[in-house]
């Protein structure tokens, strides 16, 4: 874990020169630009190959099979992808400077072990089938998790290396749980295969909804924690010194992570490398302070979620690859080229 002096911190932190920060500026007009292309192509391009006319017929003519392929399939899942790609690179920002390492991701404090086990328990157990049954069951997982690696990390006392010690200790036990259940019961071994790799292709007008509030809500609240993240992010004596309050900006960041990874792996199951990757790359170029690294992330996720899934769509046609499948194959080798080539982002 690397972690500047608390000296090299306050002056990275401070306010940035005028010019700085319109370069960071236009360079988030860009990245939403990017975004904006990268969510066209997604609505534009599928397994199913149609013409542009086709695309906006179905589009602004909702009617027949054009129709139902671009407004109920690939309309509901870029809508979805732009949702949980951000999400995921907000929970990514926020982990990483709560915990103080740059390498830390949304499956650090066991939330995403904590959703997967919870829709095992409710395929295997409870017989439910469908996305709208189990994305409750996952949003509880989660939250059950989130509350218990803060209650096991020392809740008053907690510190970056309890809360990862705990979450990391409840992942372990999960995922033993759910390979033990998956290996006795062939039924949700099926079922869960699809699940655990991640996809956007059950994405439904319904299961936006469901996941939506909480998604909205771990969104702003993230948001507003991007200036005690930073001084949270400088150390417990200098963030205490310039009078942060640690436990409720650590209590608030386990809420906002919660959330959103809650959230976003109930809805397409658990995409690994996104919440890892992204925020890593963009506090590469913004330096260490929130107030742009969040704002980044959760422009820049999309870009490589919507992407990948794009991808997942050409490759393997008639069918197509998973997301969770396209990013680790993706995000993998650029990630190892990005530490190699360059001086590792500090926090």
């Amino acid at each position: 874990m690397l972690v500047d002096s608390p000296s090299q911190q306050r002056a990275e932190t401070a306010p940035a020169p005028p010019a700085r920060r319109a370069v960071r500026a236009l360079g988030l007009v860009a990245a939403a630009g990017l975004l904006a292309l990268v969510a066209l192509a997604s609505i534009a391009i599928g397994a199913k190959e149609l013409t542009l006319a086709q695309v906006w017929h179905g589009l602004f003519q909702s009617t027949g099979s054009y129709g139902d392929v671009v407004v109920d399939e690939r309309l509901s899942r870029t809508v979805l992808g732009l949702l949980v790609g951000a999400a995921l690179g907000l929970a990514g920002a926020v982990l990483q400077a709560l915990t103080r390492n740059p390498l830390a991701d949304p499956g650090l404090l066991g939330i995403n072990a904590g959703a997967s086990a919870a829709v095992v328990t409710a395929m295997t157990f409870f017989g439910v089938s469908s996305v709208s049954g189990y994305v409750w069951f996952a949003f509880a997982g989660a939250a059950a998790v989130g509350a218990l690696v803060w209650f096991l990390g020392g809740s008053r006392g907690a510190t970056p290396v309890r809360l990862a010690l705990a979450g990391t200790a409840i992942s372990a036990a999960l995922y033993g749980y759910l390979q033990a259940v998956m290996i006795t019961d062939d039924a949700a071994l099926g079922k869960m295969r699809f699940w655990t790799v991640g996809s956007l292709a059950t994405a439904t007008d319904t299961t936006i909804l469901q996941v939506l509030p909480f998604l909205g809500a771990g969104m702003v609240l993230a948001l507003l924690l991007a200036r005690p993240l930073n001084a949270v992010e400088m150390g417990d004596d200098t963030a205490r010194a310039l009078g942060a309050n640690l436990n409720r900006t650590r209590a608030l960041s386990m809420l906002a992570a919660t959330l959103l990874c809650g959230a976003a792996t109930a809805a397409c199951g658990p995409i690994v490398f996104v919440g890892l990757m992204v925020p890593h790359v963009v506090r590469s170029f913004t330096g260490p302070d929130l107030r742009w690294i969040l704002p980044y992330a959760a422009v820049l996720s999309p870009v490589l979620l919507l992407g990948s899934d794009v991808v997942g769509r050409i490759v393997a046609r008639p069918a197509e690859l998973q997301v969770g499948v396209v990013t680790a194959v993706i995000g993998g080798p650029v990630f190892i080229l990005l530490v190699r080539r360059r001086r590792t982002a500090q926090l």
